[in-house]
């Protein structure tokens, strides 16, 4: 792999058109297609109206259905044949939103976005003449409060699941941005390479690793990260916050880094090793992972379900370990399915789904001793493709001596 510099300079050149604006946007034609997706998704369900109520920067469906990423609270209606209108919270929010969201009507939520939400629905379905109550589908997460107060006036019906559907095959120019976004979080993982190294903090680490793409337009979203000693290890899985230990020569360093590129976010996981080779366990662990996430990867194909993936795993309890992390899950605007574990540490369920072209996924065999004391992480974003799998990050794969 190039230099972090030179592979800087090849991203900035391949994505100049999305890096090299005020404010990046998917093309109208694009835009236009994700409503149609929605009107499909709306007539499919009987729905009169739908509410996206995202909040706290939390939420993918706001962002691709308008273009507005969230930040206090955005509430958007949509409603067959009436202008599509956003709430937002805080005032001072609007100039940008209204700048930003495409074909949508923004204003201030006031002392409730919802309850704005709510008239607006109440007025536009009046105005159609629909008898009875009105079918409002809701994607997102409502406080009990506003929740009560939609299931007061609507028939309400939970639409995230339908939702994560529409987003689990890409167009081509969603998959050009989500490349984009795994370009950016391979500088970020190149970045954490280069600056773990003995006598820096984890959390001295991490700001390096943010420094690599803030200035393109890269975001945090996930920089999870564990150290300790190969000599008495006490952790196995990197952690959500990084912590104010020092590194040490004989250490062993894992990470998950995603960067976010205005709503797509890149995956990579990986293990290195400060000043000395693996000890015989760390050594076996990673060759446990790689037999893993190998052997996984033989199986992502079209036509593929979600139980041969976690079938293929068997290796690891073979070899007497176990995962804390997901195997497998799906991504590319959300965390999205089939979400696996394996026989050891199993999912909330293995859904009834197959692979199909234009899915991405993130494997990733986080393979830990049974006591969970010592593991290593290794995985990459990939893309599934009409014979198989393509790698969206290029960092090479396999653990690293420091």
């Amino acid at each position: 792999m190039p230099s972090r510099a030179i592979f800087e300079a090849e991203l900035k050149s391949r994505y100049s058109d999305l890096l090299d604006v005020d404010y990046p946007r998917v093309s109208d034609a694009e835009m236009e297609r994700r409503a149609t997706a929605v009107a499909g998704m709306m007539a499919a369900h009987g729905l009169d109206a739908l509410i996206v109520a995202e909040a706290m920067r939390a939420g993918s469906a706001t962002g691709w259905i308008t273009g507005w990423p969230v930040t206090a609270e955005a509430v958007t209606v949509i409603v067959p044949g009436v202008p599509r209108r956003m709430f937002i919270q805080h005032y001072n929010h609007l100039p940008l939103a209204r700048r930003i969201a495409w074909h949508t009507e923004v204003a201030w939520g006031e002392g409730s976005a919802i309850g704005r939400a709510a008239e607006a629905v109440a007025a536009a379905t009046s105005d159609a003449a629909i008898t009875g109550r009105a079918t409002v589908g809701v994607i997102g997460r409502l406080p009990a409060g506003e929740a009560e107060r939609l299931a007061g006036r609507f028939r309400v019906v939970d639409m995230n699941r339908a939702y994560a559907q529409l987003r689990m095959i890409k167009s081509d120019e969603e998959l050009r941005w989500l490349s984009l976004a795994a370009g950016l979080t391979d500088l970020a993982v190149m970045a954490f390479a280069e600056n773990a190294t003995a006598g820096t903090s984890e959390r001295d680490l991490i700001a390096r690793v943010q420094e690599s793409y803030l200035a393109l337009g890269g975001t945090n979203f996930i920089h999870y990260v564990h150290s300790t000693g190969m000599d008495a290890p006490d952790v196995a899985v990197p952690r959500q916050y990084p912590s104010g230990r020092v590194l040490r020569t004989g250490d062993v360093v894992s990470c998950e880094l995603s960067v976010d590129y205005w709503g797509w976010t890149g995956q990579i996981l990986r293990t290195f090793f400060l000043g000395a080779e693996p000890s015989p366990l760390y050594r076996e662990l990673h060759a446990v992972a790689d037999a893993a996430m190998d052997a996984v990867l033989v199986q992502v194909k079209p036509g593929t379900h979600a139980r041969e993936l976690v079938e293929a795993s068997r290796g690891i309890e073979e070899a007497g370990f176990t995962v804390i992390d997901d195997l497998v899950h799906g991504y590319g605007g959300g965390y999205l399915p089939p979400v696996l574990g394996t026989a050891s540490r199993p999912s909330a369920g293995i859904p009834d789904l197959t692979l199909a072209a234009g899915m991405a996924l993130v494997v990733q065999p986080n393979v830990t001793t049974r006591d969970g004391t010592a593991g290593v992480q290794t995985g990459n974003l990939v893309l599934v493709i009409e014979d198989g799998w393509r790698p969206l990050q290029q960092f090479p794969r396999g653990y690293q001596v420091l």
